[in-house]
């Protein structure tokens, strides 16, 4: 394994939430009076399962996603069902996503108010892991079976040893390939194994097809994880800025190339892949390529459906025989709060709903992320027809157990935000689209900018 896998904001942290999407009464169990949070703020919505149990033990879920919501409402009927001697009720509350992650950061600073089990979403995970950790560690439950996850995504939410969060995804980077440009370009896809045959091969799809090979994006999607996977970072294991150093300078110089020496790149429409311009310049063939993580499988579902069938996945290339070819982005760690009025409960369905096996077969098969847990990646329910399958190919966890021990990680600290913030405001458009910086001097300006927020 690599290292670890620190990574997706206090940025303008939505831009993960395409990875993935206070209140509370007297007691400290949110969302079950008014739906008012630590700051007066309503939840944009509220559901409740088990509320027809007598006896059936109060926990709170907060999260910013619907879908998130969803599948812990799912889980909790499934509680209820399989442990009639110990039901609960849950009351799922879906915030804005500033607004539920500083109602939380309110609630657990003044002790009162947080809720059971709680979303958060990864690059704010750090601030909760400062001080006086409120946060309660699940080494117990999962410390016989770690060999079977990618500890990377466990050591994301960890400090000390410790571990406070239940993944979400292993978010694998990889290239998604649209099949009818590289078959008119005579272009076979296992033939690319490094950047250079990447080049190559995108040199002669612009000669064939007159379309680009891919698009680079315009802020840090557009850089990290092509930095992750050669072993370096914006900051290393000691959280010192390295913004600036030779392989990133390296890193970036090559993303510039792709879009203004090779020319087999553009800057993405939209300027990053979230957006109705990309959705669309790709749905009708726009680019013959893209490289992005495997929860970007939905929006491929849901914003181009004319690519079905089209659409191949294959591991990132690589810059040297050493680098890893795929890296972990985005995500979300759910909690338990020690403010939970039955914490052991709590980090019980916690496991349950997302940690076991049938709750990782689960985020596979009801929200499309591929598992952190490897072990359950060639089960029956895994490698059942679903709607991935049939839009890509089947073989997409053949892959992922193929590249398993080569994910890589990035570290995230409190001031991850300020670089990313960088990379998107300043760095990628004066390097790339405006061309007035060389790399080195942007990662340099951008380092004289963060270092005092450090001190």
């Amino acid at each position: 394994m690599k290292k670890s896998l620190w990574l997706s904001s206090m940025i303008g942290s939505a831009l993960f939430l395409a990875a993935c999407g206070g209140g509370g009464n007297e007691d400290g169990n949110a969302g079950n009076g008014d739906n008012a949070d630590a700051s007066g703020g309503e939840a944009e919505e509220t559901a409740v399962v088990g509320d027809d149990i007598e006896g059936a033990t109060e926990l709170s879920f907060w999260t910013f996603a619907e879908t998130h919501s969803e599948f812990f409402e799912d889980a909790a009927e499934r509680w209820n069902e399989e442990n009639e001697d110990n039901p609960i009720q849950l009351t799922a509350e879906v915030y804005p996503f500033d607004q539920m992650h500083n109602n939380l950061l309110l609630a657990l600073q003044s002790g009162s108010d947080a809720p059971d089990i709680v979303d958060i979403e990864i690059a704010r995970f750090p601030n909760f892991l400062v001080g006086d950790i409120q946060l309660e560690p699940l080494n117990d439950l999962i410390e016989d079976e770690l060999d079977q996850f990618i500890t990377e995504r466990l050591d994301i939410y960890a400090q000390d040893g410790n571990y406070y969060g239940a993944p979400t995804h292993l978010g694998a980077t990889v290239v998604y390939y649209n099949m009818e440009i590289m078959d008119e370009a005579g272009v076979d896809i296992d033939d690319i194994h490094t950047w250079d045959d990447y080049v190559e091969a995108g040199q002669q799809v612009v000669e064939a097809t007159g379309v680009p090979m891919t698009t680079v994006s315009a802020n840090w999607y557009g850089l990290w994880p092509f930095v992750a996977q050669q072993g370096s970072d914006f900051f290393n294991d000691d959280h010192e800025l390295t913004l600036a150093n030779e392989t990133n300078i390296e890193t970036l110089q090559f993303m510039s190339d792709l879009v203004n020496e090779y020319e087999i790149a553009q800057i993405t429409p939209g300027d990053e892949n979230h957006s109705e311009e990309y959705y669309g310049f790709m749905n009708s063939g726009g680019a013959a390529s893209t490289v992005m993580p495997l929860f970007f499988m939905s929006n491929f579902l849901a914003e181009m459906p004319d690519l079905e069938g089209k659409m191949e996945i294959r591991p990132m290339p690589v810059f040297d025989d050493d680098d890893a070819r795929t890296v972990g982005m985005g995500g979300t760690g759910t909690a338990v709060t020690s403010q939970s009025d039955d914490v052991d409960l709590a980090k019980e369905f916690l496991y349950f709903a997302k940690m076991s096996e049938e709750g990782n077969i689960n985020l596979w098969t009801q929200l499309g992320f591929d598992p952190p847990r490897w072990d359950v990646w060639d089960t029956e329910e895994i490698q059942a027809d679903s709607e991935f399958y049939e839009y890509f190919n089947d073989d997409i966890f053949d892959l992922l157990l193929d590249i398993r021990d080569e994910v890589e990680g990035v570290n995230i600290t409190q001031h991850t935000p300020d670089v990313l913030d960088e990379i998107n405001t300043n760095i990628m458009f004066n390097v790339i689209r405006e061309q007035s910086q060389t790399p080195e001097e942007a990662l340099e300006q951008a380092e004289e900018s963060i270092r005092p927020r450090m001190d």
